[in-house]
């Protein structure tokens, strides 16, 4: 049953609408771990059920503010979209005398939103299936080196772009603005080698059976996978930074218990239990100190020798125009 049918189904059995918000986010086990993480405990400590939807979809976002008729509540988005969005007037400013921000890793916060996690590209490997594992980007682009199906996420180019110039040689500080003629033309090198991954459970089949042995991944779904027994190698090298955001639709009907909710949801708290669950990043620079120590260590935000932190705000001022000549270039 979707979150709006539930909605019905208790406004109909006379609960009060105030008691309720709905959360709305990618689905899958980041999602579970959102649930648990935050909303259970949210609930248990404010007594508003959070009423869960998804996937998170940006058309009917707009569509829903536009025609001032709402139906979410709290949003995971991407941070490039979060920033564009808000820049739109699509979204409420958060009232961050709720939200305690002040532990907050500045990198994620803005008017209008905070980062839900942050998580890495990073290439993984089955090292059951192959003799040898790339291990920079360089070497996931050769394709004499290392032959064979490589993954990629389909429908973001934020991260992708950015492997694709480092690949090519182009230093870290150096990427932005980002020299799309030379990116593309790293990208045809190996457009006949890509398979596309449209979700993190995809990348994670696509490694498993091997018909992709290498690629760029989430590095949460890399962890959970090796958990699960597949014989999994990370590299960090250069591992490319990104986060999600949590933000408030312009015109929200529970608009004080979202503000609540986001509070709960960045806490220390809420975000070491979201980080131990996931593999991400927790946002809240209080959260290390509240988790197991071997699991923090595994972490993005300890992975920073090479790290590269993809730049959001270059993004959410390009994002329409590089997804069209993106999704143009993978039609070709």
């Amino acid at each position: 049953m979707t979150a709006l049918s539930l909605i019905t189904l208790l406004a109909a059995t006379g609960v009060n609408a105030q008691e309720q918000m709905v959360f709305t986010s990618w689905g899958g086990t980041t999602q579970d771990a959102q649930a648990e993480a935050w909303a259970t405990p949210f609930s248990e400590e404010s007594g508003i059920d959070v009423l869960q939807d998804g996937p998170t979809d940006y058309g009917k976002l707009k569509a829903m503010v536009e025609a001032d008729g709402v139906s979410w509540d709290v949003v995971d988005v991407e941070g490039d979209y979060a920033i564009q969005a808000g820049a739109q007037g699509l979204l409420e400013p958060l009232d961050f005398t709720v939200i305690d921000k002040s532990s907050l890793d500045p990198r994620f916060v803005t008017d209008h939103s905070v980062g839900s996690f942050y998580y890495s590209f990073v290439i993984g490997c089955n090292e059951g299936a192959v003799s040898d594992c790339p291990e920079t980007w360089a070497e996931l682009f050769d394709t004499e080196a290392f032959p064979g199906k490589r993954t990629f996420y389909k429908w973001s180019a934020p991260g992708v772009i950015e492997a694709a110039l480092l690949a090519d040689g182009v230093a870290p500080d150096a990427l932005y603005p980002l020299d799309l003629d030379r990116a593309f033309a790293k990208l045809d090198t190996i457009k006949d080698s890509i398979i596309w991954w449209s979700g993190g459970a995809q990348s994670q089949q696509l490694l498993a059976s091997a018909e992709a042995a290498f690629g760029s991944f989430w590095n949460g779904r890399l962890t959970a996978l090796a958990d699960t027994g597949v014989p999994v190698k990370t590299s960090w090298e250069q591992n490319i930074t990104a986060a999600d955001s949590l933000v408030v639709p312009k015109g929200a009907k529970n608009k004080e218990a979202a503000m609540r909710f986001i509070a709960r949801a960045t806490s220390p708290e809420g975000q070491a239990q979201m980080a131990a669950a996931t593999g991400y990043a927790p946002i809240n620079l209080k959260s290390p100190e509240l988790m197991d120590a071997g699991v923090a260590a595994t972490l993005p935000d300890q992975q920073t020798a090479t790290q590269v932190n993809a730049d959001m705000a270059y993004w959410a001022e390009h994002r329409d125009e590089i997804a069209s000549r993106w999704y143009a270039w993978q039609a070709e």
